[in-house]
């Protein structure tokens, strides 16, 4: 139903290519090479972090670098990625390169990535949202809204265009501010918002040294940078005016705190609370932040249409699991129920190859485009998406690997690295 409800509303969002073929983009790049030409930006995924945070201040370097506790759960979403290894085939002749399309809860996308929601983009280059929402426009990338976003609901489905794919999600008021929740998915949902991701895992805001370090929490200052769709809200402005007798911009030190308390309310809903969500918003949900097959499979019993296998890329909980250790397990448990997003530790395109394998959906990708903003803003947001997207496309054509479909990529593509060394037995290699 929740398919069906997506795919009635917005019958518009069909898969479009961009403009430029990432492949093309590597030739393009190797073109101007022969006029010593060099790119404004690098290729290598692995230095863009290390050049974004050169660049950032102490404080934007803090929250989007920054990790839970001693960054254990950080260090094991990367370190999982390396444990599975890509096994090349043959000999597979095919027309052209991979097709990289695919259907997601009712919608076309020309590629399985989306772009996480991350909050406060505005620390990172002053265009914020709205540069990385042109970019995933102009690259067909659906783009998350994050509710701590630094741009309002409303100019970010202006910027994200009428071809623009956006999705919605929710930081979860407590039971208490109903209204508010609701306010804010009716905001969503009129302007063009075709899906709702709910974070399960931010009910309160976790131990993060380097935010801290810096006595930064971008959720109670008033610059509006975070809170803007609280500051934009008219339920939250009138009874904010009802409180304290003043629009929320005449008492900023007061409003941003106060709405920050709003989304952060401190205490977990229960899974009977889903159901408040399911009759307030018209198209699918998915909840963001399963780490295990008990929640999986509850998430599914409950009637969502998808669950984000996420661990928060270790911002929230420090000692936890791998999250793409345990994908694979959840997939097995309820990938026929339920659509599987994967986040938590993508760098590069092979990584988003090996999350597609092991049965992600579709996966969303955080940190790196963040570094692209930082790095070039809107441009450098592109950038990104189209090395991930190259890399992508070039990993599966020099594996033999047709399409991004279950049944040319999938686990007979990997092997456990640590198997070829224990055994002769590996998976994908007989």
């Amino acid at each position: 139903m929740a398919n069906e409800a997506a795919t009635q509303h917005h019958p518009k969002y069909q898969a479009h290519k961009p403009e430029q073929d990432a492949v093309d983009y590597e030739l393009q790049t190797y073109t101007r090479g022969l006029d010593f030409e060099r790119p404004p930006l690098t290729f290598q995924a692995s230095k863009w972090e290390e050049l974004a945070c050169s660049r950032l201040s102490a404080d934007s370097k803090g929250y989007v670098y920054g990790s839970a506790g001693v960054r254990e759960t950080t260090d094991k979403n990367r370190a999982a990625f390396k444990k599975w290894s890509i096994v090349p085939r043959r000999l597979v002749k095919y027309d052209g390169f991979p097709d990289l399309k695919t259907e997601i809860l009712g919608e076309q996308l020309s590629v399985p990535i989306a772009m996480a929601p991350v909050g406060v983009l505005k620390i990172f280059n002053p265009d914020g949202e709205m540069a990385a929402t042109r970019a995933a426009a102009q690259e067909a990338v659906p783009y998350i809204l994050s509710t701590a976003s630094s741009t309002s609901i409303e100019d970010v489905a202006q910027a994200n265009g009428v071809d623009g794919q956006r999705w919605y999600q929710l930081y979860w008021p407590s039971r208490e501010h109903d209204d508010i929740t609701i306010s804010l998915l009716q905001r969503a949902n009129k302007a063009g918002f075709t899906t709702l991701f709910v974070t399960l895992d931010t009910y309160i805001l976790g131990w993060r040294p380097s935010d801290m370090d810096n006595g930064y929490n971008p959720f109670m200052r008033a610059d509006r940078i975070g809170v803007e769709l609280g500051m934009t809200d008219p339920v939250f402005r009138q009874q904010f005016k009802e409180r304290h007798g003043v629009d929320v911009e005449e008492k900023m030190n007061s409003a941003a705190p106060e709405w920050m308390r709003t989304i952060f309310p401190g205490t977990s809903k229960g899974w009977e609370d889903v159901e408040f969500l399911k009759s307030h918003w018209d198209g699918p949900i998915v909840l963001k932040g399963i780490q295990s097959i008990v929640d999986a499979k509850k998430a599914a019993e409950v009637g969502v249409a998808g669950i984000v296998v996420s661990n928060h890329g270790g911002r929230q909980q420090d000692g936890g699991n791998s999250s793409l250790g345990v994908l694979p397990h959840i997939v097995d448990a309820v990938g026929d129920k339920l659509t599987i997003f994967f986040d938590s530790g993508i760098q590069s395109g092979a990584d988003i190859a090996k999350a597609l394998a092991l049965g992600a959906d579709c996966v969303l990708v955080g940190r790196p485009y963040v570094y692209g903003l930082a790095l070039g803003g809107e441009k450098g947001v592109e950038h990104v998406l189209k090395s991930l997207v190259g890399e992508l496309e070039l990993t599966l054509h020099l594996a033999g690997i047709q399409s991004v479909k279950k049944e040319h990529l999938n686990r007979e593509a990997l092997v456990l690295e640590d198997d070829l060394f224990n055994s002769v037995k590996g998976i994908g290699l007989h």
